[in-house]
């Protein structure tokens, strides 16, 4: 049997080793010749060695020439197809890192080395040099472990690198460690700031924020969804920014279009503000946008979630409470009616949540506090 490795001398006298093989038959079957030449007769029958093994077994991908990053870029688009903006702002977020930090590596030269690099670099000097959580880290692994099995499925690389690559178990421990001292405020820091900010133009909308409301569905709640003779509001819609568009949708589940009883206190806060708007609307005349929405500055032109998020910190800086985030409020309504012995279903259905557990494990923050009331019980079992 002839060698299939030639020998090919150049015009410059240089010597060269040239073969010709068959690779894996095409997608439409067609045969496939691969033509490689190499400086030294072993470097040759070790390529040949190697692509006749792959084409065996089913290994055999052709030279491509793309980049992590361009990749990458193809399979945003095709991921990201009839999602929402929220979530191609996500996916586009979570590689930005691995674009960064691979730039113009072929993907066929990526490595599984590469990948632990990539993950040790985003935990310290990611996001501008400050470094990135656990979570950050897990959601774009999950990302890039998703484009690679793309690119292994159309042949453009033989495994997933990133498939086995994780977070390292101390990082997500400090990360836990860090998330458990973040904690909503107690039932007497909230009604410390609700002391404080009575008098204060957005009283009522922060009311709404305090009775567990998300702050895109205070943002997106409209007057026609109030109804104050009746006592309740229903959650429809959210209003929320992503990246620098404003973003107006429906509830994204079933479970979170709702309608909420209102406590008293917060009826008569949105009628002072119904009140105070229409006072307003007089004052700016033709300037005025009526725009429908309840949350609105004096020009009637409604809020975002960050707008609202400012102007709460700025509120908890004048009263002296402790800085949390206009989400923990909701944390903090949903812990107390858990605490106050609200049933699990109806925690859920308030919250917007199909599932009650959820609701339980992500939203409840269980306090010393509520471990006296605990012990109090054993008072009067044991007393």
């Amino acid at each position: 049997m002839s060698d299939p490795i030639t020998k090919v001398v150049l015009k410059d006298g240089t010597v060269r080793y040239r073969f010709v093989t068959d690779g894996p038959r095409r997608p439409d079957g067609r045969r496939r010749q691969i033509t490689k030449t190499f400086d030294t007769k072993k470097q040759a029958r070790s390529e040949l060695s190697r692509i006749r093994h792959q084409s065996k077994t089913g290994e055999y991908v052709s030279p491509d020439k793309i980049t992590v990053t361009e990749w990458l870029d193809r399979w945003l688009k095709t991921a990201t197809v009839d999602v929402e903006k929220n979530t191609v702002r996500s996916y586009t977020y979570a590689l930005q890192s691995a674009k960064d930090y691979f730039g113009e590596l072929p993907l066929q030269r990526l490595t599984e080395e590469d990948v632990d690099d990539l993950v040790s670099w985003m935990i310290t000097k990611g996001r501008g040099g400050n470094g990135v959580g656990a979570y950050s880290v897990e959601l774009s692994l999950s990302r890039l472990r998703s484009a690679l099995n793309e690119a292994v499925r159309r042949r453009l690389v033989v495994r997933n690198v990133a498939q086995f690559t994780r977070v390292p178990r101390q990082v997500r421990k400090d990360q836990a460690r860090r998330k458990a001292e973040r904690k909503p405020w107690t039932e007497e820091e909230v009604k410390r700031f609700l002391r404080g900010i009575k008098g204060d133009r957005l009283f009522a909308a922060l009311l709404l924020s305090l009775l567990g409301l998300r702050p895109g569905e205070v943002c997106g709640l409209k007057w026609s969804a109030v109804d104050l003779e009746a006592g309740t509001l229903r959650v429809e819609w959210t209003r929320t920014l992503v990246g620098t568009e404003i973003e107006e949708k429906e509830t994204k589940t079933r479970a979170g279009e709702r309608t909420l009883p209102l406590p008293a206190p917060v009826i008569v806060a949105l009628r002072a503000f119904r009140v105070r708007q229409a006072a307003e609307r007089l004052r700016a005349g033709e300037g005025y946008q009526d725009s429908g929405y309840v949350l609105v500055d004096k020009w009637g032109r409604p809020f975002t979630s960050e707008r609202l998020r400012y102007h709460a910190y700025r509120l908890m800086k004048e009263v002296g409470v402790r800085k949390v985030r206009p989400y923990d409020a909701r944390h903090s309504a949903l812990t107390f009616l858990a605490t106050s012995g609200v049933p699990d279903t109806v925690l859920a259905a308030w919250a917007g949540h199909a599932n009650a557990a959820f609701t339980k494990r992500v939203y409840v923050t269980v306090d010393p506090e509520h471990l006296r009331v605990a012990a109090s019980a054993f008072d009067r079992l044991l007393g």
